[in-house]
C-alpha cells in the first residue's frame, strides 16, 4: 500500500489527496451560519472543494462568493440531500476525481479528520470509508436522532448481512466509479443508506474509521428532518429494499462467490497441472539428457517462457499484469536485482521479464513438492543462512552472466507496506562490485493476499528502474535504509496512480 501519513505537513497532505484523486463535496441547504467555517476548514485540508447549494435562500450563496477557488453547484430549488449528493458526485467525476469525501455543512464534522479518511483510503483503496462518530451515545441528541441511527443500522444489517455502527454519518469517502444505483437514489436523507446498501450488494468493501463530532446547543441547530413523514417514507423504502435483497442481492452475492471460487480453482488447477505435467517433465529431460554446461541456462529459459505464459499470454484470471522498463534494461550485464516482496506471484512476475535469472528462496519454495525440483535444477539459491553465506554461489552466477534476485525485506507484509530492508544484498553488490537494479512490484499482494486462498481481481505492475552503483563511502545499513525510503516513495507514486481507478 501507499505509506500512511504520519506527521506530514498540510502541503504534503493536500498533494497526496490530489495525487489520489480525492476532493471534498459539501451539500448545503440554508446553513448560512456555519457554511463559511466548514468550507474554509475543508480547504485548509484539501485543495479541491465542491459545494452543492441545494436551493439555499438564506444568503448562503452570497457567503460562498467570498471564498476563492471552490466549485459551487447551484440547484434552483431544494431537492433534498440525495439529489445534492448526486450533483456533487457528477461534478467531481467531470473534473476527473476518483474519490469524494462528503462533509455536512452544519458544522458537526471536523474537516481536520480528513487525514483519518485518507489513511483508511490508503489501507483500503476502492472501498467506501465511513467516518464513525466517536462517543455518539454520550452526545446530547434528540430521541429521534438516536432512534434514526439505530433504525438505519438495523435495516442495513437485514439488507446486507453486514454490521455498521454508524450508517447515518454524513462524513464519508466514496469511490466514485464504484457507486451503484445513483439513478435510483431517493432525494432525501435515506439516500446515504441506499448508497451503502447498493454498494454492499455489488461487492464494494465498506470500512469505518473514527472521527470527532460536535453537536451545537439545541437553539443553534439547523435540521430539515420531519420525524413522522420521514420515518414513514424510510420504512416504505426499507421494505422495498428488503424485497430486493431477497430477489436480487442474495442471488448476486452467491453468483459472485461461485465465480470467484471457480476462477481460483481454475487458476490454481491450471498452474498445478501445467507445473506437474508440462514443466517438470521438460526440466527432468533437460537435467537427464542435456549438456552439463547448458542445463541450468536451458532450464532458466524454460522457466522464463513458462512464467511469461502464466502472467502475460494466458494471464491470471481477472488480473491485469503490466511491466514497465523505461530505460530498456536488457539484463545482459549481470546485476543484483532487488524487489519488494508481496506474494507467491512475485517470482512469476519477475521471471516473466528476464530469461537468465536466479532467485534467493526460502525453505518453503526450495522444498516445495510442486516446483522445488525445478528451481533447484535451475540453480536457485537457498537463503536459509542469510545472503552473505551464499556469496560464493552468487559470485559464480554473476561471473557466468546470470542475474540474481534478492528480496531485501526477507519476508512479506500482510498489508503490502515496504518493510525494513536488510543490508545483505548491498554488502554483496559492494563486495562483488556489481550494479543494483531496483524492481518495484505493486498489486501482487492484493491479488493473492497473505493467508488468503482466493484470487482477487486487480492490477499487478512491475517497474524496473535504472541500475545504480553502490556508494561505498556509506555503511551498507545506511544504503539499505535509503533504498527502503526510495522504495516507499516509488511505491506511493505507483499506488496513488493505480488506486485512482480501482
Amino acid at each position: 500500500m501507499c505509506e500512511k501519513i504520519e506527521n506530514i505537513d498540510l502541503v504534503a497532505q493536500r498533494k497526496l489527496l490530489k495525487d489520489r484523486g480525492i476532493c471534498v463535496v459539501i451539500p448545503t441547504f440554508n446553513n448560512v451560519g456555519t457554511i463559511i467555517d466548514v468550507v474554509n476548514r475543508s480547504k485548509k485540508q484539501c485543495d479541491d472543494v465542491i459545494v452543492v447549494s441545494d436551493g439555499a435562500n438564506d444568503g448562503t450563496l452570497d457567503k460562498l462568493k467570498e471564498i476563492d477557488s471552490i466549485e459551487v453547484v447551484i440547484l434552483d430549488k431544494n431537492r433534498g440531500k440525495g439529489t445534492a449528493l448526486k450533483y456533487g458526485f457528477k461534478k467531481a467525476l467531470e473534473k476527473g476525481f476518483s474519490y469524494a469525501i462528503t462533509i455536512d455543512a452544519d458544522g458537526q464534522h471536523f474537516p481536520e479528520d480528513i487525514p483519518n479518511l485518507l489513511n483508511a483510503n490508503i489501507e483500503q483503496p476502492g472501498a467506501i470509508i465511513i467516518g464513525e462518530r466517536k462517543d455518539l451515545d454520550k452526545m446530547e441528541r434528540s430521541a429521534g436522532s438516536k432512534f434514526a441511527n439505530k433504525f438505519s443500522n438495523f435495516w442495513f444489517f437485514v439488507q446486507t448481512g453486514r454490521k455498521l455502527k454508524d450508517t447515518q454519518t454524513g462524513f464519508r469517502l466514496y469511490p466514485l466509479m464504484k457507486l451503484k444505483g445513483l439513478s435510483l437514489l431517493t432525494s432525501r436523507y435515506e439516500a446515504e443508506l441506499e448508497l451503502l446498501v447498493f454498494a454492499s450488494w455489488h461487492g464494494v468493501k465498506i470500512f469505518s474509521t473514527p472521527v470527532n463530532v460536535y453537536y451545537p446547543p439545541k437553539a443553534e441547530r439547523v435540521s430539515h428532518f420531519r420525524p413522522a413523514f420521514d420515518f414513514t417514507r424510510i420504512s416504505i423504502l426499507n421494505t422495498v429494499l428488503c424485497i430486493l435483497a431477497l430477489l436480487y442481492a442474495v442471488p448476486l452475492k452467491m453468483f459472485r462467490f461461485f465465480i470467484k471460487l471457480g476462477i481460483t480453482m481454475y487458476g490454481m488447477s491450471f498452474f498445478i497441472l501445467s507445473s506437474l505435467f508440462v514443466l517438470t517433465p521438460i526440466v527432468m529431460c533437460i537435467a537427464t539428457f542435456g549438456k552439463d554446461k547448458k542445463k541450468e541456462q536451458q532450464i532458466r529459459l524454460i522457466l522464463h517462457w513458462f512464467a511469461r505464459f502464466i502472467m502475460v499470454w494466458h494471464g491470471v484470471p481477472q488480473v491485469k499484469f503490466r511491466s514497465f522498463n523505461p530505460t530498456k534494461e536488457s539484463f545482459e550485464t549481470p546485476a543484483i536485482i532487488i524487489c519488494n516482496h508481496q506474494s507467491h506471484l512475485d517470482i512469476l512476475a519477475l521471471m516473466s521479464q528476464m530469461e537468465n535469472v536466479v532467485f534467493m528462496t526460502n525453505n518453503w519454495v526450495w522444498n516445495s513438492p510442486l516446483f522445488g525440483y525445478v528451481i533447484r535444477k535451475a540453480g536457485y539459491i537457498l537463503a536459509t543462512n542469510g545472503v552473505e553465506s551464499a556469496e560464493q554461489q552468487i559470485k559464480s552466477h554473476l561471473e557466468n552472466g546470470v542475474n540474481v534476485v534478492i528480496f531485501p525485506e526477507g519476508t512479506r507484509s500482510k498489508d503490502c507496506s515496504i518493510m525494513r530492508f536488510h543490508s545483505g544484498a548491498f554488502h554483496l553488490a559492494k563486495s562483488l562490485n556489481v550494479d543494483v537494479i531496483s524492481a518495484i512490484l505493486y498489486g501482487a499482494g492484493k491479488v493473492l493476499p497473505k493467508n488468503v486462498n482466493m484470487i482477487q481481481s486487480g492490477v499487478i505492475e512491475l517497474h524496473f528502474d535504472a541500475r545504480i552503483k553502490i556508494d561505498k563511502s556509506k555503511t551498507m545499513r545506511k544504503v539499505a535504509s535509503e533504498m527502503r525510503n526510495y522504495y516507499q516513495n516509488r511505491y506511493s507514486e505507483i499506488s496513488n496512480r493505480v488506486e485512482r481507478n480501482v
